[in-house]
């Protein structure tokens, strides 16, 4: 994903009262109606996923968390959940070893304070947005161990009762079930995994712990491995609370074992989050397949909610404006709920039926 701009750190506030922050997510909703499908509370995003006993999430970027009022308008009435695109990857808070710079994610952490939102971390350990000092840097696995371990020491801890979730371990196995050649698995092995988790939870014990993948949503290769090491970790004591389902998708492209496999891993005692949903569709768009596209998030936010221990849902962006996706992927957008102007596209309609049990 791509990175944001880190500007100056601003104080933490206290959280609000739910009553008050309910009165100010309608009162924006009132100021500003042509971005919300229904001022009413109760039948925002949010509204349906408090009815389910879930969390609707949306991944935020620190440029528009700090430059975009009708994003943040929409951010703070619709989602009870944040995820930090960018802030909280090691590039960004650990730039030099053992200097580091908070500013963004302190930024997000007390925004979402201030709007009664839960905080997911992510992510802890990747083998991608590494800084060039640890990339290129040349030391022993006692070294590489020692880094990690004092990494994740100072992350969690400082956000320790202001994250609920941590996505630990983030795409570490390849598309044939086998493990990613990284930094991590290269020096250290498999049992990096473990230790991070371990090392995760002894700093925030309260903090459920998520291994995240993507291409893990259908039953395959990739999320047959996945599915192993889970169960192995879980059979050893090792302190996994959770699996990351990214979800990001092709339109039309929801997988038909989806919700089979997220029940087994359900079985395993585990939690099942969709972490990163968006819908993908080659440009431009058409009405038939933003109807396809609006079908595909009722049909993935059903798939987890119809399993148990589903623990929410998020999508990666709030608006098309901010996408990862073209940058990413040539010719294709339109990936999210809202459009570029923040109106509701049939995408939101989609999402909000899935969670909405009356739709």
């Amino acid at each position: 994903m791509p990175h944001t701009p880190r500007t100056h750190r601003r104080r933490l506030v206290r959280p609000l009262p739910l009553a008050a922050a309910g009165a100010l997510i309608a009162a924006a909703a009132v100021a500003l109606p042509q971005l919300t499908p229904d001022a009413s509370a109760a039948t925002t995003l949010r509204g349906y996923a408090d009815g389910r006993g879930v969390r609707i999430g949306a991944a935020v970027g620190d440029t528009p968390l700090t430059s975009d009022s009708s994003y943040t308008t929409v951010l703070d009435r619709e989602f009870d959940s944040v995820t930090a695109e960018n802030a909280m990857k090691w590039d960004a808070v650990e730039p030099s070893r053992s200097s580091f710079n908070w500013a963004a994610a302190d930024r997000l952490v007390a925004h979402a304070a201030a709007h009664h939102q839960g905080v997911r971390g992510h992510t802890l350990v990747w083998y991608s947005q590494l800084p060039s000092w640890l990339r290129n840097g040349s030391f022993s696995a006692s070294e590489l161990n020692s880094i990690l371990k004092s990494h994740i020491d100072t992350e969690v801890g400082r956000y320790k009762g202001k994250v609920y979730a941590w996505d630990v371990v983030n795409e570490a196995f390849n598309e044939d079930g086998s493990m990613r050649s990284s930094l991590w698995q290269n020096k250290l092995g498999t049992g990096y995994i473990a230790n991070a988790l371990k090392w995760a939870h002894a700093a925030d014990p309260a903090a459920k712990l998520y291994i995240n993948d993507y291409n893990i949503e259908a039953d395959n290769a990739k999320s047959d491995a996945l599915y192993a090491l889970a169960k192995k970790l879980r059979a050893n004591g090792v302190p996994l609370n959770g699996i990351g389902f990214q979800s990001h998708f092709v339109v039309g492209g929801v997988p038909s074992s989806m919700k089979a496999n997220l029940k087994r891993f359900s079985d395993l005692g585990l939690e099942v989050s969709v972490t990163e949903l968006d819908v993908r569709i080659p440009l431009p768009a058409s009405a038939a397949e933003l109807a396809q596209q609006s079908a595909d998030y009722k049909r993935a936010s059903e798939n987890c909610l119809g399993v148990a221990r589903c623990a929410g849902i998020t999508v990666w962006g709030v608006s098309d404006k901010y996408s990862w996706v073209p940058g990413t992927f040539g010719g294709y957008g339109a990936a999210l709920p809202y459009n570029e102007s923040y109106a509701p596209k049939p995408a939101y309609t989609g999402l909000s039926n899935g969670l909405n049990p009356n739709a």
